[in-house]
């Protein structure tokens, strides 16, 4: 059986975190469902939404993505897992949705592993190389001076 994928979090985070992989994966979209936990609705209201969203995932095996640990979506999402075929991992971004998207077809404790190493992985400081940028030298001309 194939997997799912279910975003819980913050509104509009989990849509647009849902958008944003079906852009590289426009396929995927009856594979990954998006609950946005909004400010003024109860955990139970929500948790009734996220059943409801995991239902339209077809009862496939489901990795459930959460943002923020502790908060409402997390508490929610674990009330969610408990008792069902699914795993449930927090701290979601991008690389790690990308990731697991790729890998929808491995098992679901391998898709775990994938996630966590692609969310880590998707962490990194950028060098900034770009001439504006850098520390000028005393030999340097002075060809850079006007505003670019």
């Amino acid at each position: 059986m194939s997997n799912a994928i279910l975003i819980i979090a913050h509104a509009p985070l989990a849509h647009a975190l849902r958008q944003c992989a079906l852009h590289v994966f426009p396929d995927a979209g009856a594979r990954i469902g998006a609950v946005d936990v909004q400010p003024n609705v109860t955990p139970d209201e929500t948790l009734a939404a996220a059943r409801i969203a995991m239902e339209q995932l077809g009862g496939r095996q489901t990795l459930v993505l959460t943002d923020l640990f502790g908060a409402t979506p997390c508490n929610v999402a674990q009330r969610l897992v408990d008792g069902v075929q699914s795993r449930l991992i927090t701290g979601v971004n991008l690389p790690m949705l990308l990731r697991t998207v790729t890998y929808l077809n491995e098992s679901l404790d391998a898709l775990v592993t994938r996630a966590v190493v692609g969310g880590t992985q998707g962490v990194m400081q950028v060098a900034i190389t770009a001439p504006q940028n850098q520390a000028r030298r005393k030999h340097d001309q002075d060809h850079y001076q006007h505003q670019q």
